[in-house]
């Protein structure tokens, strides 16, 4: 192997989850660990100090509503750190969450039960600019193109499932720091691509098209 190794970032709220990824890594000669964040905000931060080659970027953090996810870390990412690649490393490989983290500008989805292969295959792609995806993400897709015309965006994704939870539009708007009339103007998208004149049937349709899971 020739040239300088990988520089990689982790970020994931358990210290014991770091520290096995840290040596797993570690173990390819390739690649080594340059920093470690607790929060998607410490993620961003040390993004942007450390300039690693690529971040891996758990989906969700322990914390409370206080602090910001994996797929909001990584669109604040594109800001600070935009040459930065990310590859989502988590233990959720339903649909609606591989779409939210790939428009986000996520270059890789990886689950952590998977064999170590797809991690590393999916580091040293996002690296190389291309797209990983671990096989199980990659059946979650097939057959599921997107329709530009129907296919509901990630922020659209969110204030539906804010409706799901009986949020109003004033809420909705606190909720995603957004104005009441930004909101509305998502609902009409939103009923538009889902062939709903409602919430509860907007709700309904999301569900059945798989973007909420409401279990």
């Amino acid at each position: 192997m020739t040239g300088a190794p990988l520089r990689l970032l982790l970020a994931d709220d358990h210290a014991v989850v770091r520290a096995g990824l840290r040596a797993l890594l570690e173990g390819e000669p390739d690649l080594v660990v340059a920093g470690e964040a607790g929060t998607g905000e410490e993620a961003v931060r040390l993004a942007a100090a450390l300039v690693p080659d690529v971040v891996l970027m758990d989906l969700r953090f322990a914390g409370g509503g206080a602090g910001i996810d994996g797929v909001e870390a990584v669109r604040r990412l594109a800001v600070a750190a935009p040459g930065v690649a990310v590859v989502m490393l988590t233990s959720y490989s339903g649909r609606v969450d591989v779409v939210r983290a790939l428009e986000a500008g996520a270059r890789g989805y990886v689950l952590k039960a998977g064999p170590p292969r797809e991690l590393f295959r999916a580091v040293r792609g996002a690296a190389a600019g291309a797209l990983g995806l671990a096989s199980a993400v990659v059946g979650e897709l097939v057959g599921r193109v997107p329709d530009p015309e129907r296919e509901l965006s990630g922020r659209e994704v969110e204030v539906v499932r804010l409706l799901a939870d009986g949020l109003s539009n004033r809420a909705i708007a606190g909720a995603l720091f957004l104005s009441e009339a930004t909101v509305k103007t998502h609902l009409v998208r939103v009923y538009r691509k889902l062939g709903a004149d409602n919430r509860a049937a907007a709700v309904s349709e999301a569900v059945r098209r798989g973007l909420l899971d409401l279990a």
